[in-house]
Order: structure tokens, then sequence, then C-alpha cells
């Protein structure tokens, strides 16, 4: 037998209608909030990720699925090709290339799909997962690089998160500063890593060389001690990355959005500027994300593209809805009704009935005229049905349709136009 690749897995039902409702949810929040669905490639070119999340992340170095796409011709030359681990790069690139800047605006943009990463299958972490992206991106001259869209992208989160059911959630904030607070900073890294950086694991010493500001994303146990004595960013900021976080603070207070400042989160990726975050669930062990993001002022030049600042956050599907689980969550399973047909001949007139029905709205699944009074409660049951609905040949010419309820054993007779109405008043 043929078994889905390790890392990977099947969304079967019932889990699929939690999923769905989700997403749902998720894009009608973002409709409120004047977000517009954007959809990139799943695959892209592999420089894409090595230039704008950064040549020593993790992601970079160890988790890409890359190959080599030849060319068919034999003028054509071969490309590196990268899945896509993330999202917010092939937004940005997609932005650049068709010149999204020109239209003088900021761009609301959301994502929802699969991402792909080469890493240990664990509890909510696979190799194929799944991502909600938001990004807002534009020109200095439509607001982009105010302190209002980070307080406006966290109080959204906050709303997302609350509507769609989740309420242990936490919201950890940072600022990791400008591009010259990181250099200073990275500097009293390095030199506050000398001494210690041979006790501590192998990533730790690598990223010690080549950029220090890795190692506070280090999740050894061992290491934490020594991490927790490294020298704070908090102390390296210059007075406008300051102010900054100061302004998205307040709007933060001023609408009564919780929050915790952890100096020790940077998140994993390169093109992090001034505001970072994630929101956490205690539910999910020591992996407690649910969603993260940031700032990214300089991802698109760092692309070849214009200054447009930007701000955005990924949401781990798959740990939302283990989080979602975990707080008793769950998706409506339940039918309006199942149409019976009983007897030779009555299946058109149950498929027509139960046309009717379903076009005024009403969930219904449909029997056969084969099976027995017995069978089709039976079937009724197990589809969770709140009623069934008899059709034989006296409900057919009379019109009028014996409806029993399932939980309540109760039985009554309803005409056939007030029918729609009565199937959905227990809803």
């Amino acid at each position: 037998m043929i078994k889905s690749i390790r890392g990977t897995r099947d969304l079967l039902p019932p889990d699929t209608d939690l999923w769905n409702r989700v997403e749902a949810k998720v894009r009608d929040v973002f409709a409120r909030y004047n977000f517009r669905e954007i959809r990139t490639p799943v695959f892209e070119d592999t420089s894409l990720f090595a230039r704008g999340v950064g040549e020593d992340t993790d992601i970079v170095t160890k988790e890409m699925f890359t190959w080599e796409d030849k060319g068919r011709a034999a003028s054509e030359k071969s490309q590196s090709v990268t899945l896509r681990p993330e999202a917010t790069a092939g937004i940005v690139r997609a932005y650049i290339e068709h010149g999204l800047d020109k239209r003088g605006a900021l761009q609301k943009l959301y994502l929802i799909g699969p991402m792909f990463r080469r890493e240990r299958p664990q509890k909510g972490r696979y190799r194929q997962f799944y991502q909600i992206n938001a990004e807002i991106i534009g020109p200095p001259s439509a607001g982009s690089e105010s302190p209002a869209r980070d307080a406006e992208v966290l109080e959204m989160v906050a709303t997302m998160l609350d509507e769609i059911g989740l309420r242990a959630w936490t919201l950890q904030l940072n600022s990791v500063g400008c591009a010259a607070d990181r250099a200073r900073y990275n500097q009293a890294l390095r030199e506050a890593l000398k001494p210690v950086v041979h006790l501590m694991c192998a990533d730790c010493q690598r990223r010690a060389e080549t950029n220090p500001l890795r190692v506070l994303d280090c999740k050894v146990p061992e290491d934490q001690p020594i991490i927790e004595k490294l020298p704070r960013i908090s102390a390296y900021l210059d007075d406008a990355c300051r102010e900054n976080f100061a302004q998205v603070r307040a709007m933060l207070d001023a609408v009564g959005i919780p929050y915790t400042i952890n100096e020790r989160m940077v998140r994993g990726l390169d093109y992090y500027t001034r505001t970072t975050f994630e929101f956490t669930h205690g539910d999910l062990g020591a992996q407690s994300a649910v969603l993260g993001g940031g700032r990214y002022d300089g991802l698109s030049e760092s692309l070849d593209g214009p200054k447009a600042p930007g701000i955005g956050f990924a949401i781990g599907e798959d740990r939302l809805i283990l989080a979602l689980h975990a707080e008793g969550v769950k998706a409506d399973e339940s039918l309006d009704a199942y149409i019976a047909p009983l007897g030779a001949g009555m299946n058109p007139h149950a498929l027509k009935l139960a046309r009717e029905l379903r076009r005024a709205g009403v969930r219904c699944d449909l029997g056969d005229e084969t099976f027995r009074l017995k069978k089709s409660f039976e079937a009724a049951e197990k589809a969770g049905a709140r009623y069934i609905v008899i059709v034989g040949e006296n409900e057919a010419k009379s019109g009028e349709f014996t409806v029993k309820n399932l939980s309540e054993g109760t039985q009554v007779s309803v005409f056939r136009g007030k029918l729609a109405q009565h199937l959905q008043h227990a809803q």
C-alpha cells in the first residue's frame, strides 16, 4: 500500500470542516480591514529566498526543498527552483514585478496556502504545512512606515483570533530596530559570546560567527542560561526606533490589546526591522507560537525593488487548529435533515424535495428507495441529521410529509411549503 510521504498528511472530514470554518472567518475579517487576496506560485527562483529571507537562516541553510530545473531546449539555461518555505518574499517579489508601487496606495494583501520546509516532523509541524499570510506594503508617501500600520495589523490579528474562537492567546512584542541598530547589537553580541560560545550547541557556535542575532532563536534548553545573560537589544535602539516602538505600544494600550515585551524575540528571518511579534498559546508546548511577524522596511530594496516599507504576519494554520482543539472548539458537523424515500419510484420525488430544501438553505442528505425504514433511520443517525423526512407514495401525492425529530423522538406532519422553515427552526 502506498502511503503519504513522511512529514505530510491528509486532512479529512470532520477536521476539514473546522479548517473551512476558520478560513471563512479569516477571509471575512480580512475583507473588513480592506485586505485583498493574492495567489503566488508555490515554487520560486531559489535566489528569492536566499536574498530575501537570509542566507544564514535555518530556512535557507537547512530546510528548503530545492532542485535544478533543466531547460527543455539546449539553449535554455537550468534554474535553481525552491518550493516556497514562506510567503512574504514571494508577495514582495510580485509587488515589485507587477509595479504595484505605481498605484500610489498601500497594498493590503493576504494569501492562504501550503508552504514547504525540510524540517523534522513533530506535533504541529509538517514538511508540507499551511499558512495564512497578510502584508501591508507600499511607498512611504502612502503611510507605509507609520506605527499606525503596526498597531492596525496587531489589532486585526487579535480580532481575528477572538472571532475564530481562540481565547487563551498571548501577544509578545519587541523591536529589533533599524539596520544600524542591528549592526551595533550584532557587534555587542559577538563580543559577549566570545568567552562562552564554546559551551553552546553547534548551531550557536556557527551563528556566533555568521549572524549572532540568530543565537537568540536557539531553543536548546542548555543554552538558555547563557542567552539570558547576553546584551538586550533595547539598549542599542536609536531615538527614532525607540519613539516608533513607544507609539505602537501606546496605540495597543488605547484599544485594550494586552501584550508583554520579550526582548529575546527577534524572529528567524533576516528581513525584519523594528516591530516584531508573536501570538502564542500555552497548550502548544515549547513551540508555542501560533503566528508571528513583523516589519520589513528594507526587503523590497534588497530584491531590487523600490523603497516600500511593509509589515506582515504568518499564521501557522496547523498549529492554530491544534490550539482550537485544545480549547474544545469544534466544527458544526450537524445535518438538518435526511430525506428518506420509501418504496419503488420514490427516488425522483425525494430528489425533487431535497433540491427544493437545499436551494432554501437546508443542509440535507438523500437516501435510496431500496432502503427499508429501519435502514433509513440508521443512515440518518450516522449522518448526524436532526430530522428524518419520509417520502412515500402518500406524501408525494398529498404534499404533506412525516418529519421525525431524531433526538427528541417527536413526530409531526408538515406541508411542503413550510418544510424548510420547520427544519431550520432548531438551528
